[in-house]
């Protein structure tokens, strides 16, 4: 872990309400380097999924400059920004957002389709990732026939399908029970270790925090402390 992959300088964000201004982040000044696994830590309206989203260019800052695999976001056209998610970033949310018509298999496939891969290349990549999450047994079952656990599982398969460098996940599991909760983020930290994807989370489960090597502390859109995990709970 030693290149930087995201450097925010002096990032604040406001958002018109009515015919004034809400600030949701405050001169934020975090640098994340490759291979992290690393989460925002705080309340509601802390400002969490906010920066998330600047981080995978889904949004801009109003003030500061993100950088993000050296792409300043704000600099960004539609199109730069749509090709740096698909090629380079994997996002993760709590509702797993899965295509009820289409099986688990075409579901982590749709990930690859706007990338210029053969069918057969496709195929490959798809079965690849359907085992590191331990599915390529259901890979032709529809999202109603597998349970939730097995459903966020194929919601990471889709978004590591890739190789991202980059896996943004906001509260993975919010909708998971302690069990299933667990076997999610051990799988997640193995592909962490074993890609050295960098991960970022948005979270306020302890169950999450545990795995964590480092926790950005945020109230209020500002940065309350930048915690370094030194011993990890979970290997």
């Amino acid at each position: 872990m030693n290149s930087t992959i995201i450097s925010l300088k002096n990032i604040t964000k406001r958002f018109k309400v009515g015919e004034g201004e809400f600030t949701a982040l405050k001169d934020i000044n975090l640098d994340f380097k490759k291979g992290e696994f690393a989460g925002f830590v705080g309340p509601s309206g802390s400002g969490k999924t906010t920066l998330l989203n600047i981080i995978g260019s889904l949004d801009s800052p109003t003030e500061g400059q993100a950088l993000v695999m050296n792409k300043d976001i704000a600099k960004l056209s539609h199109k730069e920004s749509a090709a740096l998610r698909n090629h380079h970033i994997g996002f993760i949310f709590q509702v797993y957002n899965l295509l009820p018509v289409y099986t688990v298999y075409e579901n982590v496939e749709f990930a690859l389709l706007l990338q210029n891969h053969s069918k057969a290349k496709r195929h490959k990549m798809v079965m690849e990732a359907l085992e590191w999450v331990g599915l390529t047994a259901i890979a032709d079952k529809k999202p109603d026939k597998i349970s939730g656990g097995e459903g966020q599982r194929v919601a990471i398969a889709r978004a590591m399908v890739k190789r991202p460098e980059l896996l943004i996940a906001d509260e993975p599991t919010a909708n998971l029970d302690a069990e299933n909760a667990h076997i999610i983020l051990k799988m997640m930290k193995k592909l962490n270790k074993e890609l050295d994807t960098t991960f970022l989370f948005s979270t306020h489960d302890e169950k999450v925090m545990k795995y964590l090597n480092r926790i950005v502390h945020l109230r209020d859109g500002s940065v309350e402390e930048d915690e370094i995990i030194v011993k990890e709970a979970y290997q």
